[in-house]
């Protein structure tokens, strides 16, 4: 037939029939566009270089091999976070997350750790990253003035366990979003961004790192990223009024659990066929000029593939804020270079940056108060998770007796050498003997970093008092042989508290 086919010859009739012609042609056209739709090219007219280049790398991110030392890194924080999620558990906003979860239901997919819940993914990352941050126990990121771990790797088991991902699978999609997400606040400004713009960067950063993560792990392409890019910008948000928070619930929900449930709405909503505009990072009304006019968005792609920020990424040391944990070693030096006993002690001057000092000085919360945190030390000689936990021995009277001896100042000079963490401790005994100990390089920090012997070890002290001897020593096995696991569903019966596969552990 030629191309009249089908054409009537009644004028009436002609109008009628191409009536519906042409409505099943639109109907053609509407499923051979969504066929393109999928299949569209990586740059769009209205794609920026920047944007090309980032949702590139990451819809390849799955698929790209990492360096072996990057690969070690990431093994070590998901064991170190998952260690937060477990012990976290026992502490308040744990054990409210955990109700939440229990309460809210949802479909069982996705693993709550430390508990016999399973629910949807996002109520599983909510969940999981207020577990995660329930305490001062979770990796710090200085250069973004984030906390990654705690936001990331619930994100990254939550959409992994959806879509039933490999161990190598999720250990690229947590190491993607440290990278994406970290990148976002440092182009901001980080720290300085946070104090004059009054916004959390712990949370900001988090929801695209969160997102970063999930997306890889529902496989989106270069588009699709695009578009979760689009939602986790629409979803940023948090005030750095968390510094309030007395109950640590809040601050759980601003640097984690908020971040974590955003990042993987953003990745299913994008897989199940959600669009978006395409370049939010750039042309009218995009992410920089609302939040940072001044920010050069190159920063989001500098260096990315080549510097990994999972390896700038601190693992602590001890179960206290970040800021005190330079104060800490140096107390720890001073005890082992010249033995001393607490009631030696005159007085103990701690110096620290100016915007650290803020954060822990004679704090409510006991795991973030240096004075009291020092305190235990001295009077311990050791800090556990346990002591920087209990509140009530914040009202020993031996305790205020000693914390009285200790002087928290602020410094300007290490206020200029932010983020590198520094501090100068003074401890002057009551014979007049004057110890002196500076830390430059903090235990666990790049500069300094902790060996896998001890992070396991930490990781152990925190994971065993939940889940038991067994439960740890094969959960940490999984996860530093995570290319082994064709699965990450397999880690939950070492996840979960009380699971039956615990009990046949050889």
């Amino acid at each position: 037939m030629g191309p009249n086919r089908g054409v009537a010859r009644s004028g009436t009739n002609h109008k009628a029939i191409l009536t519906r012609r042409s409505v099943l042609h639109g109907m053609g056209c509407i499923v051979a566009a969504s066929a393109l739709h999928s299949k569209a090219p990586t740059v769009a007219p209205s794609i920026s270089p920047l944007m090309d280049r980032l949702s590139s790398y990451m819809s390849e991110a799955a698929g790209t091999s990492l360096p072996d030392k990057v690969v070690e890194h990431a093994k070590l924080h998901i064991l170190d976070t998952l260690a937060a999620m477990i012990s976290g558990s026992e502490l308040l906003p744990g054990r409210e997350a955990i109700r939440f979860a229990r309460a809210y239901g949802g479909e069982k997919i996705a693993t709550v750790v430390a508990s016999d819940v399973l629910c949807g993914p996002i109520e599983a990352a909510l969940a999981n990253g207020m577990l995660a941050h329930a305490d001062e126990t979770d990796d710090s990121h200085a250069p973004s003035a984030s906390h990654p771990g705690c936001a990331i790797v619930p994100a990254a088991l939550a959409a992994g366990e959806n879509f039933g991902i490999t161990g190598t699978h999720f250990l690229r999609a947590v190491t993607l979003g440290y990278d994406v997400g970290t990148r976002i606040t440092m182009t901001l400004g980080a720290q300085h961004y946070e104090y004059t713009s009054h916004r959390s960067t712990h949370a900001i950063a988090t929801v695209f790192g969160a997102a970063a993560a999930a997306g890889c792990g529902a496989n989106l392409d270069a588009r699709q990223m695009r578009w979760l890019l689009n939602y986790a910008a629409e979803q940023a948000s948090g005030l750095q009024a968390w510094g309030r928070d007395r109950d640590h619930i809040e601050k759980a929900f601003d640097f984690a659990g908020m971040s974590a449930r955003s990042g993987v709405t953003a990745a299913l909503v994008v897989q199940c066929g959600w669009t978006g505009i395409d370049d939010i990072l750039s042309g009218p009304d995009n992410f920089f000029l609302a939040f940072g006019p001044d920010a050069d968005p190159k920063g989001v792609v500098d260096e990315l593939g080549t510097r990994f920020e999972i390896t700038g990424t601190d693992i602590k040391k001890w179960p206290a804020g970040m800021p005190i944990q330079a104060p800490l070693d140096a107390v720890q030096i001073l005890q082992r270079e010249h033995p001393f006993e607490a009631s030696e002690v005159r007085q103990v001057i701690v110096r620290l940056a100016p915007t650290e000092k803020v954060i822990v000085d004679n704090r409510e919360l006991p795991d973030i108060c240096l004075q009291h945190v020092i305190t235990l030390l001295l009077l311990d000689k050791s800090i556990t998770f346990h002591s920087t936990h209990d509140r009530e021995r914040m009202r020993d009277p031996e305790v205020l007796r000693q914390r009285a001896k200790v002087r928290l100042v602020e410094d300007a000079e290490f206020g200029r050498l932010l983020p590198r963490r520094q501090s100068t401790v003074e401890i002057i005994l009551a014979d007049g003997t004057h110890l002196i100990q500076h830390v430059d390089s903090v235990r666990g920090t790049a500069a300094n970093p902790m060996s896998r012997e001890e992070v396991v070890a930490k990781c152990r002290d925190l994971i065993t008092p939940v889940l038991g001897e067994k439960a740890c020593a094969t959960l940490t096995e999984r996860v530093l042989d995570l290319e082994d696991l064709s699965n990450v569903r397999a880690l939950r019966p070492f996840l979960q508290k009380g699971h039956p596969a615990q009990g046949s552990q050889g």
